[in-house]
């Protein structure tokens, strides 16, 4: 489904955050929404790794590596792994890598910067806790709603059809 998230900002201003714009699209969809799924980790993409290999339709996995900009979380076998089970988008709060295959890959994804330096594997991390980043609180089970211009959070999902 496409998102329009101007026009979500018009008609439920009072009901929606909105993410602070400190993230760049680097995926193959545009446009993305779905329930928030959590993982707090740093510096180690182990964990995010096994979330992805989870069915992952009307999901989208949001990610708090601490912002770091050492490491690349995502590559596009991660990416790869999340479009084979469903997953609708990635936001991550850390940096992507092989940003020239993720924008083939049928996922949305929306990260702070690119790294060549892949982060360690040793599945690290808490998932399904609240995080926070860019100016909000991510709740499991919250429902986001991205597209090229920003990104918003609602607790309850939004009446947009």
């Amino acid at each position: 489904m496409q998102y329009n998230t101007s026009e979500l900002c018009d008609l439920f201003a009072d009901n929606i955050d909105v993410v602070e714009p400190i993230f760049v699209s680097y995926g193959g969809r545009d446009s993305y929404g779905g329930v928030v799924v959590t993982v707090k980790c740093f510096e180690d993409r182990g964990l995010i790794d096994i979330m992805l290999q989870k069915p992952g339709e009307g999901k989208v996995l949001v990610i708090d590596g601490g912002g770091s900009l050492r490491r690349g979380l995502i590559d596009s076998e991660s990416a790869q792994i999340a479009a084979d089970n469903n997953w609708e988008g990635i936001v991550c709060y850390g940096c992507v890598r092989e940003v020239d295959k993720l924008v083939d890959i049928d996922i949305g994804i929306h990260a702070i910067s690119a790294m060549p330096v892949s982060a360690d594997t040793e599945e690290v991390g808490n998932p399904d806790i609240a995080v926070n980043f860019a100016g909000v609180t991510f709740l499991p089970e919250d429902h986001i709603y991205a597209d090229s211009t920003g990104i918003v959070l609602s607790p309850e999902p939004l009446d947009i059809e």
